[in-house]
């Protein structure tokens, strides 16, 4: 009890009370000026709510993975229909942890094991891949298709070798990736399906949630993505195998599947023996696999739960903007606009935009001017990741003539959809990108390009 006589819980909602007085007056909204507010390309939309769970979740002084985590945990495991939703530290952490617990032992014959192939993108993100090298397996890269910016599911069956036990591909810029067809193939061939699903949190593939198609799945809840913790990631566990599996990679690689601060969830704390261990050995302190420590703050779930109730109307606004910017850029020459996959409702996480080989200007001449008027952009992540200098000396395979993946890397960028933007924002990037087509500077851009 405090001098007053309040007492914590009173206080508790005082500060709350307070956070909310104070985020009012700390973020109001800010006035678009055309031309000198910039006009970002993601960013986090947040609200006096994840204040006040981030402080709630302070309050605690817990710090670590606790209550707010096991909420957020249970509802996203909820919204999937799914065995499991662990949380960790970052998307990348989540691709890390969905590929590696394809390699368990318990898995027998259908673990993956070095050598093996998993095929993937080749104009993806990197880290959708790393975890293919740092497994010991060896990528399939099969080139992209152009306007989806997904995968070219033509190619999938050239791309399946007698070593070719799974295919982690990402959902390009929110935009689902042929699911039936890479299921079919999948189910006909026996491989594991691991859908990257960071960018497409919120995406559905006739009718059916991204996330629900692969073994396993994997968010990212960076400030770019659908819903933010700050950092933070999470597998969405589809099959039962894998759960034990990837919590434990998480947590140390340890056997004991108590969470942090509880003991003896097993009852038999001291009635193990695993191993070339003693009987009786601390069954906290067995470790089963080579793992990691790769979850997050009670505080981030805490932020988490509060944008999870505004997914829905996010993804709307998502939906919104894509098509505004759509709308005013189709009768735009030398331009590729983007289109969702055939059977695909996308969550889009960006606006794609490839520059045709005959429009007379390149993506510099476009990109910089954009950027010279406030408005961000982003090339496609790492265009294609064959000519990364990371990648040019690991083994590969590859199918397809890459011939796409090199347009990506040569022509493509993106700007932004998230709901920070306003209307007023889009219709200002639209006028930009007609102003610069219509516009005959671009021969003088070239000329001192090249000077």
């Amino acid at each position: 009890m405090s001098d007053d006589g309040a007492t914590a819980s009173e206080l508790r909602e005082q500060i709350l009370d307070l956070a909310r007085r104070y985020h009012d007056v700390a973020f109001p909204p800010r006035v678009f000026v055309p031309g000198v507010t910039p006009v970002p390309v993601s960013g986090k939309v947040l609200d006096d709510a994840e204040l006040r769970l981030l402080l709630d979740a302070a309050l605690d002084m817990w710090l670590t993975t606790g209550r707010f985590a096991d909420e957020f945990e249970r509802r996203f495991a909820e919204r999937f229909d799914a065995r499991a939703a662990l949380l960790c530290n970052s998307g990348s952490s989540a691709n890390l942890l969905a590929l590696s617990a394809l390699t368990d032992h318990t898995l027998g014959d259908a673990a993956l094991r070095p050598g093996d192939e998993v095929i993937t993108l080749a104009s993806g993100f990197p880290t959708t891949v790393n975890p293919i090298y740092q497994n010991g397996l060896v990528p399939v890269f099969v080139d992209a298709e152009l306007g989806t910016y997904n995968l070219d599911a033509t190619l999938l069956e050239e791309a399946v070798g007698p070593r070719t036990k799974a295919i982690m591909a990402a959902h390009t810029l929110g935009n689902p990736f042929d699911l039936g067809a890479v299921t079919e193939v999948a189910q006909r061939h026996g491989l594991w399906v691991v859908e990257d699903m960071c960018d497409a949190l919120g995406a559905t593939y006739r009718g059916r949630a991204v996330g629900t198609f692969g073994a396993t799945a994997t968010v990212s809840f960076y400030p770019a993505h659908q819903i933010t913790m700050g950092e933070g990631g999470c597998v969405v566990v589809n099959d039962a195998r894998l759960t034990k599996v990837v919590e434990s990679l998480r947590d140390w690689g340890r056997d004991c599947w108590c969470d942090p601060g509880k003991e003896d969830t097993c009852g038999r704390r001291f009635g193990w023996q695993l191993g070339d261990l003693p009987y009786g050995y601390d069954h906290k302190y067995i470790y089963s696999r080579l793992g990691y420590n790769l979850k997050l703050t009670d505080m981030q779930a805490a932020v988490g739960l509060a944008q999870l109730d505004k997914l829905d109307a996010f993804v709307t606004a998502r939906r919104c903007n894509w098509r505004r910017l759509h709308d005013g850029l189709a009768d735009v020459d030398g331009l590729l606009l983007p289109r969702a996959t055939d059977g695909a409702e996308p969550s889009w996480f960006g606006f794609a935009i490839s520059v045709e080989p005959d429009a007379g200007f390149d993506r510099y001449d476009i990109v910089h001017h954009l950027e010279e008027h406030n408005v961000a952009t982003r090339l496609l992540f790492g265009g294609n990741l064959l000519r990364q200098p990371a990648y040019t000396h690991l083994p590969r395979r590859t199918v397809g003539s890459m011939r796409n993946a090199d347009r990506i890397a040569e022509s493509t960028f993106w700007i932004g959809v998230f709901p920070g933007l306003t209307d007023e924002m889009l219709d200002y990037t639209i006028s930009v990108v007609r102003d610069f087509v219509a516009a005959p500077v671009r021969a003088r851009r070239r000329a001192s390009r090249a000077g």
